[in-house]
């Protein structure tokens, strides 16, 4: 980044939201290991890795997603929730609490709406409510019946995350009718320039049991056992452990492993990739926040409730982008070199800011003082639910059962 980048000021950030296309944050990186090293990208259905042909610099270039736009919304708003927990910020929360029911459910602690895949209009809101109400027959919960793009004022109020990230009532009242928001905000790695790499296996047993040692059967009650006695018997025969009904050794993880290789042209690819560069970008699209709108009293609302997202915006992805780039197991990346924000004119003009966690942190909260100021709802505590009586056998029923299919192998 240029040493001459200003900081971003709230006055800045104001006239951006009035008239410029976009901010922007562009990144290179690299393996933690160096060039060259290799990382493993997310995989998909059928253990697939997503695969594209990117044009970049006039070039057919091949490519891999390392982080979709999902996955980085989901981290952008968990960097903001563990912000609100530090009490760096404030912002306007709903949570569902499932430690309340029962000493069994503490595992699941609170749901938030930073955590819901659907934000404001997710199920697990939805199948909780208050004092005998529903969600959505709460004030805060009719919102969704009557947000749009003329009128988000309650929405800003009570989930402003919901018009940043994006969100679609679909499973309301109007069904795919309900309301909908564009995501404002998107972010995504894709390695560039990759080569597919290959899958090796192998493991050595300290014990040396070998796979004819004995035949490995289902135990009643749960784990497993080598007496026909103490066997789990279906149709008057002791039932073998595994997947396959072999009852070997290696279906409950003792014995060698052979040192294999997955074949990268004949089988699905597993085996991580090298490319050249990895490439972050993140985008926030200003006239998708001019598209709100927040009629209220006094001031100019529009452009404080528009700015006060803005910053939202820019406060998730530095925080985000502070945390690292730990992606996953062996997809660890460090920048080549400090990375730019960009203020993009309307005429394509670009205007380079800098801006730390902290400095993102601080403009949120400037912000949020001036959209008070014009009369702006903002809600400080949060909205707290607790699941119905349905939500919560059915997640107790759920775990019993990947318990009880655990146990059984």
């Amino acid at each position: 980044m240029s040493e001459k980048a200003n900081v971003l000021t709230l006055g800045d950030l104001q006239k951006a939201v009035q008239s410029a296309a976009a901010i922007r944050y562009r990144a290179r990186l690299q393996p933690a290991g160096g060039p060259g090293d290799k990382v493993f990208p997310p995989t998909y259905e059928g253990g697939q890795y997503a695969l594209e042909t990117r044009v970049i610099d006039g070039q057919r270039v091949p490519c891999v997603h390392l982080d979709s736009v999902q996955s980085q919304a989901n981290r952008m708003e968990l960097a903001l929730l563990e912000a609100v927990r530090a009490k760096q910020i404030t912002l306007p929360l709903v949570e569902v609490d499932f430690a309340a029911k029962g000493d069994d459910l503490k595992e699941v602690g609170v749901i938030t709406s930073l955590e819901a895949p659907h934000r404001l209009a997710d199920a697990i809101l939805r199948d909780s409510g208050k004092d005998g109400k529903s969600f959505r027959e709460m004030p805060e919960g009719k919102v969704l019946n009557e947000a749009s793009l003329q009128n988000a004022t309650d929405l800003f109020e009570i989930s402003p995350t919901s018009l940043l990230f994006g969100l679609w009532d679909s499973t309301g009242p109007k069904g795919g009718l309900g309301v909908k928001f564009q995501r404002a905000i998107v972010s995504e790695l894709v390695g560039v320039e990759i080569e597919k790499g290959a899958k090796t296996a192998s493991r050595v047993d300290p014990l040396q049991i070998v796979k004819d040692a004995a035949d490995i059967y289902k135990k009643k009650g749960g784990g497993w056992t080598l007496s026909v006695d103490e066997a789990k018997q279906e149709k008057g025969k002791p039932v073998l452990y595994g997947k396959k009904g072999e009852g070997k050794p290696s279906d409950i993880n003792h014995g060698n492993v052979t040192p294999s290789m997955n074949d990268k042209e004949k089988k699905p690819l597993h085996g991580g990739v090298s490319f050249n560069y990895a490439l972050q970008i993140a985008v926030l699209s200003l006239p998708a926040l001019r598209r709100l709108h927040f009629p209220v009293a006094s001031g100019n609302p529009d452009l404080h409730a528009q700015t006060t997202l803005a910053a939202l915006g820019l406060c998730a992805a530095t925080l985000s982008i502070a945390k690292g780039c730990d992606l996953r197991s062996r997809c660890l990346l460090v920048p080549e070199a400090p990375a730019a924000w960009e203020i993009v004119g309307a005429d394509g003009s670009t205007t380079a800011f800098s801006l730390s966690a902290d400095q993102a942190c601080s403009l949120l909260g400037e912000a949020v003082a001036a959209a008070k100021a014009a009369k702006l709802p903002w809600r400080e505590e949060p909205l707290k639910l607790e699941p119905n009586a349905g939500l919560v056998e059915l997640v107790r029923n759920s775990r019993a059962l990947a318990m009880k299919t655990s146990e059984e192998g």
